[in-house]
């Protein structure tokens, strides 16, 4: 008997995607959830995605399951890794490959298997359906990791922010609260914000390494050289204060994204806190 085109004889597994998009509202950074419309999980909530068509690429997969699941388009996501268990998925042998983005606040909405599309803050995600539980937590190491590499505020706040809002962002991220003086000299002396008014020098010359105040229970049990590259972490009982988020209100910053381009090119580019 002639095979058919990409028909074989022996059992295969499906080959399906994931998508983990983070988003930020100002003070909570919150993850893009789809309430599956079927079976198996029916009415719970999920990552979109779905399965990969015989003629694309994992990545066209991902960004085509985002569009039809919530009407979110991005132009790129980065592959987060694959999860392949034996058990994930009751329906057959399906092998997961995740992908993960940041995105600017949008309207989503449901479509295709979705019955629905809402944001979650991180606080509030249920218990998802199949092990995208396990999915959200890798995606959330994963993003700790990378801040140290790029400027996530490129892709989750505005064109212009307050440092006071970018720090927040760093904090939500890291589950730390900082030293506002400190964590605004560091970020400075990076070298890829300027203000608003386009003068880019830096405000301080000398470097100082900056306290933590604070951490969630999730970050005392993981571990802080990992995390952060540097034990050099002071953590207090107390929260951070008013005096400690309030920053310079009026001062607007924007990303430098050419120097940021060829620091990165040049592999110079790393935040130590």
């Amino acid at each position: 008997m002639e095979e058919q085109k990409y028909t074989y004889q022996y059992p295969h597994p499906a080959v399906a995607t994931d998508c983990v998009v983070f988003g930020f509202d100002g003070k909570k950074i919150r993850i893009l959830l789809i309430k599956r419309g079927v079976e198996p999980f029916e009415d719970m909530w999920a990552f979109p995605g779905g399965f990969m068509r015989i003629d694309e690429t994992v990545e066209e997969c991902a960004l085509r399951e985002l569009v039809e699941e919530t009407g979110l388009e991005l132009a790129k996501m980065k592959q987060l890794g694959v999860f392949s268990d034996i058990h994930r998925d009751p329906r057959e042998r399906v092998i997961s490959v995740a992908f993960y983005a940041l995105a600017k606040s949008a309207e989503v909405k449901g479509g295709d298997d979705a019955a629905q599309a809402q944001w979650f803050a991180l606080d509030e995600v249920p218990h998802l359906a199949f092990d995208h539980d396990y999915i959200l937590r890798q995606a959330m190491r994963k993003i700790k990791e990378d801040i140290h590499f790029e400027p996530v505020g490129f892709d989750l706040l505005g064109e212009k922010f307050t440092m006071p809002q970018l720090q927040r962002l760093y904090e939500e991220i890291l589950g730390v609260h900082f030293d506002r003086r400190n964590f605004q000299k560091k970020m400075l002396l990076t070298g890829v914000l300027e203000d608003a008014d386009g003068c880019s020098e830096p405000m301080f010359n000398e470097e100082t390494e900056p306290t933590y105040y604070g951490a969630h229970d999730e970050m005392k049990s993981m571990s802080i050289d990992s995390l952060f590259g540097s034990s050099d972490v002071r953590y207090s009982s107390q929260p951070a204060t008013e005096k400690h988020q309030r920053g310079r209100k009026g001062k607007l910053f924007r990303f430098n994204k050419e120097k940021y381009d060829k620091y990165k090119e040049n592999n110079e580019f790393r935040l130590e806190f």
